[in-house]
């Protein structure tokens, strides 16, 4: 099959859109498929302008255009760009990725549909904050009909989409090497130290990574000196106001920043940590905290998230509804290192659900759906 996947964000832009199709397209290489990704991200050297790479068996076709702090957007050329990718390619499946504001990948969506090309459509973000305008905007357009297959990263995030398009959404989520993440070596038990949380995200606004750090902070002054230390894992711009918050708040000693971090670097700082800690209100699906939760942590996030679909609560991890319940939550951890130490031999018991066999199969399905729609 020749795939096409559109996307404005790519490596080596970080973040969960750029891992999960990344990740999405060097499998179905692997399997035999002819893989293309059109995006709009740079390469590493700067590569733009439709420049093609290869990359672990992709065709990654570069079509974004030199813009002030790297903006994976080229407004004036990337129409032209992607009409005549298409064309020379001539894909039997288009395979779009959206995130809030993705309007390279609606303009991949919008030309495919216009080809009359089976097109898939996969939202990796909660719509809350564009309902309104969304839902008009399709409503007074073509894209109320459109013959494509609406899919999304998870259930809270389908019904988002659905309220938009007052259509049929499916679930196709994010996947993951489940043997790579899974702990090695026997069960270490909980130690006597300190409950270490760790958070693995980009330091931006949304990510509240500054709101994660004031939670640690209280938490701390209801417990005994030491009881809780973070370690965050990732960089962006938020980065300065994070460090210089840790140092008003006293938290030098508890808060680590350790940077923007490889996957075995990642999986290696996970051996000797308890809980995952993701406090963003709007995650569609957290690949992040499923990688984590494989690698046999438990995971406290934000109830109506799409961490829903690998984390059950109260025995593989914590949802909760506010910043308020998750510092209760960090505060009851720290205290009852029993109840810490059978969650975390749960969990490197059981294996969540998402492995890499499992989503590459929903995405066939996907693509025969999309085939079918066009006819």
């Amino acid at each position: 099959m020749r795939l096409v996947h559109v996307s404005d964000c790519y490596p080596p832009r970080t973040g969960g859109i750029e891992s999960h199709v990344s990740d999405l397209a060097a499998r179905q290489a692997v399997t035999g498929d002819e893989v293309h990704v059109l995006t709009a991200t740079p390469s590493a050297d700067g590569a733009r302008h439709g420049v093609v790479e290869e990359v672990s068996g992709v065709q990654v076709h570069r079509m974004g255009t030199r813009l002030p702090f790297e903006l994976p957007v080229n407004p004036v050329e990337g129409p032209r760009l992607l009409r005549a990718a298409l064309r020379t390619i001539r894909p039997d499946v288009v395979h779009v990725h959206a995130g809030m504001v993705s309007p390279f990948a609606f303009d991949g969506a919008r030309l495919a549909v216009a080809a009359g090309l089976p097109t898939v459509i996969t939202w990796h973000c909660m719509l809350d904050r564009v309902l309104p305008a969304l839902r008009l905007g399709v409503r007074t357009t073509r894209w109320r009909t459109v013959p494509a297959a609406l899919t999304a990263v998870s259930d809270s995030a389908a019904r988002r989409v659905e309220a938009v398009f007052g259509a049929p959404v499916e679930v196709l989520p994010n996947g993951l090497d489940m043997a790579t993440w899974a702990p090695a070596g026997p069960d270490p038990g909980r130690s006597s130290g300190p409950l270490h949380l760790v958070a693995t995200m980009r330091l931006v606004p949304r990510k509240r990574t500054l709101p994660l750090v004031r939670m640690v902070a209280r938490a701390a002054e209801r417990l005994p000196p030491d009881r809780v230390r973070l370690t965050v894992i990732g960089s962006g711009p938020s980065e300065g106001r994070v460090r210089a918050a840790v140092t008003r708040l006293g938290m030098e000693r508890q808060v680590t920043l350790a940077g923007r971090l490889d996957r075995p670097a990642v999986r290696e700082r996970y051996r000797d940590a308890d809980v995952f800690v993701a406090p963003a209100a709007s995650e569609a699906f957290g690949i992040a905290a499923l990688e984590a939760r494989a690698s046999g942590l438990i995971v406290l996030g934000r109830r109506g998230t799409g961490m829903a679909e690998f984390v059950t609560d109260g025995v593989d991890g914590w949802l909760v509804d506010d910043d308020a319940q998750m510092v209760d939550t960090i505060v009851r951890l720290a205290r009852d290192p029993a109840l810490t130490g059978r969650m975390l031999a749960h969990n490197r018991q059981v294996r969540p659900a998402f492995d890499w066999s499992d989503v590459l199969e929903a995405a066939r399905a996907q693509y025969a759906r999309a085939a079918r729609l066009v006819g």
